[in-house]
């Protein structure tokens, strides 16, 4: 018969002296302080945990803003009878296709679009001059960015 080594028999014992302190501090009988020490027989599988979200590409800050752009475009345009007005929804539709590769990349394109779009619906009520004069200004902002990002970052 083989004899334990002294380190294991002084540590099991320490373990023991531990459990029976900790239970006189909580007021717990021994018993209970180990028995609640061991895991539940029936414990459910554990759900596997989501991959973590891949950090965002360098160009995102710019991606953000033109998908607001974007929604205000769409807000605009349609406010306005511009034929293209539904061209707007289309390409972030494109947008968020080909960008939103995880359900947090797709709901942040998703959410600077609606930002944009509820931005300008909040103060502009009918088609006006300061209404057209925004939607160009937006629309040349807009090219202004796509190019920059296209240029920079291909694509």
């Amino acid at each position: 018969m083989s004899r334990a080594a002294p380190g294991m028999v002084i540590g099991v014992l320490l373990v023991g002296v531990l459990l029976g302190l900790l239970a006189v501090f909580i007021g717990a009988p021994i018993g209970t302080a180990l028995a609640q020490s061991r895991p539940p027989a029936t414990t459910k599988p554990s759900e596997p945990v989501p991959a973590p979200e891949p950090p965002p590409p360098p160009y995102e800050p710019q991606l953000l803003k033109l998908a607001e752009i974007m929604g205000s475009l769409a807000y605009l345009r349609t406010l306005c009878g511009g034929k293209e007005a539904q061209d707007w929804r289309d390409r972030m539709g494109a947008l968020v296709e080909a960008e939103g590769r995880t359900p947090l990349r797709r709901e942040r394109l998703t959410s600077a679009y609606n930002r944009g779009f509820r931005a300008y619906s909040l103060t502009h009520r009918a088609c006006t001059d300061g209404s057209q004069e925004a939607s160009t200004r937006l629309a040349g902002e807009g090219e202004r960015l796509a190019r920059s990002l296209a240029g920079r970052y291909g694509g």
